[in-house]
């Protein structure tokens, strides 16, 4: 099969590396699947270039979407045929979906709704499970006010729709005019412009001094500070999934004890059992009804996967980035 792949850590250019791996065989349980697209996330970048390389090579990405072909022992013949979406495809296996062909857990390639394209069951496996179990941790929404950091993301895009849904007023941060643009489309009814406004201080001119309830959080480096200022209640809540800053991250201690801030921390790859299965009922309730907007930025082909993972990595686009594996 035609696959891309790194063997060490580096730049897009110096690593990544398409041509012929064997196709692989589904082993008991397993479901091979024959992909159409392949989802390019930010964390693909990180991996690549930091995640240590403990395998004879990896083909990244966790996400992707395609027809069941193959079944391994113990499961139905009935499944092939089957359009499915990829989660974890890459998550603690070396053998992602930057290829014609997965084999993995049949549990991992879930069946797709007709009305939803292989381009958008792309998106799913990180950005919209990352949404959904970032507003199920926020718990009750409805008639709250709630920043979405990244408002503009393919995650928080995901997370404004699904707040928005729920009757929450949602505040997103954004980096520019069509940034902006974007959240609004998914529900933000206001936007701060964090590069050149101050959070703090657009947070409380909109809450009328009494700051936001939950703060849904991408980036937890550039949002600590805030948590000692006021833009979060007393008895607020952070939901955070990520970190710019990959190390140590200092936290208002003082502030956060005695305003009774709850935090709340989650990895999407190793969410619980319970979460994960709720959230794929989520999931499938939502595309079953069509209530997501899925924001398609770019499509390469797998050949061109060095321009996808550099555009990812300069972050201009508003929207997904897919690989096309189709012939």
């Amino acid at each position: 099969m035609q696959a891309a792949w790194y063997s060490h850590n580096g730049s897009a250019r110096d690593v990544l590396r398409v041509g012929e791996q064997a196709t692989p065989t589904p082993a008991a349980g397993e479901v091979r699947v024959k992909l159409r697209t392949s989802g390019v996330n930010p964390s693909d970048v990180k991996s690549r270039t930091a995640r240590p390389v403990t395998d004879a090579l990896i083909i990244p990405h966790s996400d992707g979407a395609g027809v069941i072909d193959a079944v391994g022992d113990g499961v139905s013949s009935s499944r092939i045929g089957e359009r499915v979406w990829i989660w974890n495809g890459q998550w603690q296996r070396p053998l992602g979906t930057a290829c014609e062909y997965i084999a993995l857990p049949q549990q991992q390639a879930v069946a797709l709704p007709a009305q939803v394209d292989d381009d958008a069951a792309a998106c799913l496996g990180i950005p919209a499970l990352t949404a959904i179990q970032a507003v199920h941790l926020a718990g009750e929404v409805k008639g709250l006010t709630v920043l979405v950091t990244g408002a503009s993301s393919a995650v928080g895009h995901y997370i404004a729709q699904l707040l928005t849904q729920q009757g929450a007023q949602v505040i997103g941060t954004v980096g520019s005019e069509a940034k902006a643009a974007h959240a609004r489309s998914a529900g933000c009814q206001h936007v701060i412009f964090y590069k050149t406004e101050s959070v703090a201080e657009r947070i409380q001119a909109f809450t009328h001094g009494r700051g936001v309830d939950v703060i849904i959080d991408m980036d937890f480096s550039g949002t600590s500070p805030l948590l000692g200022t006021g833009a979060l209640k007393s008895h607020g809540t952070v939901v955070c999934y990520g970190s710019n800053n990959p190390g140590e991250v200092p936290v208002p201690f003082r502030a956060l004890l005695y305003s009774s801030i709850t935090l709340k921390f989650f990895l999407v790859y190793d969410l619980s059992p319970q979460d994960r299965a709720w959230c794929l009922d989520k999931l499938s309730s939502l595309l079953q009804a069509n209530a997501l907007q899925h924001t398609i930025a770019a499509k390469f082909k797998l050949k061109d996967i060095l321009q996808a993972h550099e555009a990812v990595e300069q972050g201009r686009l508003i929207g997904n980035v897919v690989i096309d594996l189709t012939s």
